[in-house]
């Protein structure tokens, strides 16, 4: 399955969200550190309802040791500043989707890291900043998955 990546998130309630989506999908969702709260905190256990069991997740100290645990994976950064669409990418079972965190997206260091694989956006109206950090992995979640044909679902 795929696997969504939060690059130094710091709102519990995304996370939280997130842990549902990884729920929901089968993906496994890697947390970089550092985090900008406590994975115990009221916030993120409210927002994951009563997902935590069902998901797989794990955190990494930091982005190297994250890489290092999927050598051979593809890496897709997003941020606003791509020029290529999210959608027009044909995703493997093991690629991994990589999100920064808010409010500020991806670091110019990350987005220029030799394992990324490719920069990707997702399309919004011009004028808007941004998408709440779980919609937006939640629409690239879907579409990877959605081009597997939802491998897994009955």
């Amino acid at each position: 399955m795929t696997h969504v990546a939060f690059f130094e998130p710091r709102i519990p309630g995304n996370t939280g969200s997130a842990i549902r989506l990884a729920a929901a999908t089968g993906s496994t969702l890697h947390l970089i550190e550092p985090l900008g709260f406590d994975l115990s905190e009221p916030k993120l256990r409210r927002a994951g309802l009563d997902y935590h069991d069902l998901a797989h997740v794990v955190v990494h100290p930091d982005l190297e040791a994250f890489l290092a645990s999927a050598p051979d994976a593809r890496v897709f950064a997003f941020t606003t500043h791509a020029t290529s669409r999210h959608s027009d990418v044909e995703y493997r079972a093991d690629d991994i989707l990589l999100f920064g965190p808010e409010p500020t997206g991806l670091p110019p260091e990350v987005l220029a890291h030799p394992r990324i694989t490719a920069q990707v956006r997702i399309p919004m109206l011009a004028g808007r900043r941004s998408l709440n950090l779980s919609n937006a992995a939640a629409i690239a979640a879907y579409e990877a998955w959605r081009q597997r044909d939802f491998d897994g679902v009955r």
